[in-house]
Parts: C-alpha cells; structure tokens; sequence
C-alpha cells in the first residue's frame, strides 16, 4: 500500500473514531432536550423529537409548586464558595511547597499522593459521624468544608506542579527590588498561574453541581438539597414518574457551568499553549 492510500485509510479510521464518539456523547443529550419537551411524565412515551411541543416542564420547575429555584440557589452556593475557596487554599498551598523548603515537605506530598488513591466512598462514614460531632450534618456549609478539604491534595499536586515551571529568577528579581514573600506571590507568581487556576475553578465549579453521593448522605431536609438530589426524588419517590420534568430540570443545570467555561476558556486554552512552550 503507497504512503497515499495509507494516509486515506488513516483519515477515515480517525473520522470514523470522532464519529462514533460524537453518537455517543451527543446521543444522549438529544434524548434528554427532545424529553423535556415532551408532554406527560412518562418515559417511555416520550421520543426524541416532541410529537406535541410543550413547555409545560420549564413553567412548572419555575412554579410555586417546585422547590427547584432553592435547589438551584443552594448548588450555585455550594459551587461559588467551593470554587473561591478552593482556588485561595490551593494557591497558597502549591506556592509554599513549590518555592519554600521546610521540615516534613516530601513527607507531606506523599500523604497528598497517597490521599488521591482511596476512593471518596470509603470516607463516606467518618464524614457522617465527623459533621455530626461537629454540628454541621445537613448544612451546607459542612458541605462545603468537605469538598474543600477533598480537593486540596489533587488541586495541590496540579497547581505546585504548573508553579515549578515558572522561573524562579523572577521571584528573586523580585525579591532584589524590595517585594516580600506575599508580594512575589500575588504580583509575579498569582498571574502567570491563571491557566492551571482557571482549570481549578473549573472543575470545582462542576463538582458540586453534579455530584449526587455526598449531598445525599450528608442533606436530608428538603429545603437543603442540591440540585443533584432534588432532581433524583423526581423519579425515586415511590409514586414519582417526572423523567420529563427531571430531563428538563438536568437541562437547566448546565447553564452555568457553561457560562463559566465560557469566561475561563482564555486561561485555558492559553494554559494549554503555553505548557508546551515552558522551559
């Protein structure tokens, strides 16, 4: 076979990959946008493109009748305060085991190693009995203490690994003209470090969102949900059958989380660009 022949055999099988890949990400979501505007409540009546068009769905989770708006408030509570707290710590964090020495440092980044290999299941229990001690059970902001203290090892290990690429003659420069240890990290290390903390904000924005074992075990009154759980009693109630009300309520969801892809999606692509010219 000539180098052409072999380079249209290559082409096709890669069109061939994204093809099936896009059915199979994109399958799904048409489902769920041509369910949510379906009538009645069932899901096997439904079909992928509404025989009777109807926004019914949309009104009712906007309804006095719906506690969605307080769900969706509680989420986006959970997720801005995860996100700004997250990328504060973990800043700080990365910065001083990426520019200082101190006593027990490689002992520490191993524990943050170490700490990433045990699945979140397994804390599940002594995170119960934990915010229980504490009085935080079936609050929020328990809630978000525990997804904080989760993401500092991976958010740590990510960020102090970008960090090591800047060149530290610039904290020295620094340093020369008179700055302090603060002032080298919020004027010369904080702003070049915006791609791998948009990547951050990014993915702790969308965990709370999205993340349905944790706030089902530590809520459990209603006007505390996160969408994630309100949505999940819309077919889990013994009597509940709302596919087309939960499709159209998981829709909604995603507004935010791609406006916030949207407003970081200069950091990231040039977090991208640049990790392949560092050094």
């Amino acid at each position: 076979m000539n180098p052409k022949k072999t380079s249209i055999v290559e082409v096709s099988i890669m069109y061939l990959f994204i093809t099936i890949t896009s059915i199979a990400i994109f399958y799904p979501l048409i489902w769920t946008i041509g369910m949510s505007f379906n009538q009645g409540t069932s899901l096997y009546s439904s079909s992928i493109i509404p025989e009777n068009f109807s926004l019914d769905h949309y009104r009712w989770l906007f309804s006095i009748n719906s506690d969605y708006l307080l769900w969706y408030k509680n989420s986006l509570i959970v997720s801005v305060s995860v996100t700004v707290g997250s990328v504060i710590i973990t800043s700080l964090v990365a910065y001083a085991f990426s520019r200082y020495q101190f006593v027990g440092k490689k002992n520490a980044l191993y524990i943050f190693l170490l700490l990433q290999m045990f699945p979140v299941m397994m804390a599940m229990v002594a995170l119960y009995v934990f915010l229980n001690m504490i009085g935080m059970l079936d609050t929020l902001t328990g809630l978000i203490f525990v997804y904080l203290g989760g993401q500092i090892p991976f958010n740590a290990w990510l960020v102090k690994g970008y960090i090591d690429t800047i060149p530290r003659e610039l904290d020295e420069a620094a340093r020369i003209d008179g700055a302090g240890h603060l002032r080298v990290f919020w004027s010369i290390v904080l702003p070049l470090a915006k791609p791998i903390l948009a990547v951050v904000a990014l993915f702790n924005f969308m965990m709370p969102l999205f993340d349905f074992l944790l706030p089902s075990i530590v809520l459990s009154s209603k006007e505390n949900y996160t969408l994630a759980v309100g949505l999940f009693n819309f077919i889990n109630d013994q009597f509940a059958n709302n596919f087309t009300r939960f499709a159209a309520g998981s829709i909604l969801v995603a507004i935010p989380v791609a406006a916030v892809y949207l407003y970081l999606q200069r950091y990231l692509i040039s977090g991208l660009t640049a990790g392949g010219t560092k050094g």
